[in-house]
């Protein structure tokens, strides 16, 4: 998951109740060059909506990893690992969650703030430790706790804005990967998802990472 990370450290936040236009979304991000995406558990459809996606993604999006975000019980986190999430992540750190992903050996990302917190969790088994919110602690956070923990993969969501030298400051101080949520999705796609993909695509692409032409 590292690995691929490097080529592809941007990870969407979404979440939509209309499957349809949620699998509109997803298309598009996987057709501007995106390789993870985090379907969020943010209302009473979204388990068969996440269903859904599982699906369309098998089909249409091969080498996407879908993952399940906003999981705070290890009884849902093992409902949708059981219908084929490929990581999960969580605003905190719930112990029980993270023994439920490795019964299932898939990736656990769960959320902190302070050293102790991300040390605690990274301790318990996380694959990568969220940073959360991002738009509270900045790049400069992250380059200081850099100095007395250096190994524990970190991603950082909350506030990232989708241009590049954002997302690169954000990468030079230290992070794997960052989050973007609702700023990722503005505009009318009326006329179809063309611009997104083409936004996302230049977002990567000016990044400079290796593996990418």
């Amino acid at each position: 998951m590292l690995e691929q990370l490097k080529v592809s450290p941007i990870v969407p936040v979404f979440f939509h109740a209309d499957a349809e236009y949620a699998q509109q979304i997803v298309q598009a991000c996987y057709a501007g060059g995106i390789r993870f995406f985090e379907f969020t558990n943010r209302g009473p459809e979204a388990f068969s909506v996440f269903t859904t996606l599982r699906e369309f993604v098998q089909q249409q999006c091969p080498g996407m990893a879908l993952g399940i975000g906003t999981i705070y019980t290890p009884e849902d986190a093992a409902r949708f690992l059981d219908a084929g999430a490929d990581f999960l992540v969580q605003p905190v750190t719930t112990e029980a969650v993270g023994r439920t992903c490795r019964k299932y050996d898939k990736p656990w990302i769960p959320g902190a703030m302070t050293l102790n917190e991300i040390w605690t969790a990274w301790q318990h088994g996380a694959a990568v430790v969220k940073v959360f919110p991002g738009n509270l602690v900045g790049p400069d956070y992250i380059k200081a706790l850099r100095g007395p923990m250096p190994e524990v993969p970190l991603m950082v969501t909350g506030g990232v804005e989708p241009v590049a030298e954002n997302v690169r400051q954000w990468l030079s101080a230290g992070v794997q990967a960052v989050g973007i949520g609702s700023q990722l999705f503005k505009g009318d796609y009326s006329k179809g998802f063309e611009a997104l993909s083409g936004r996302i695509s230049e977002l990567l692409n000016g990044l400079g990472l290796p593996g990418r032409t």
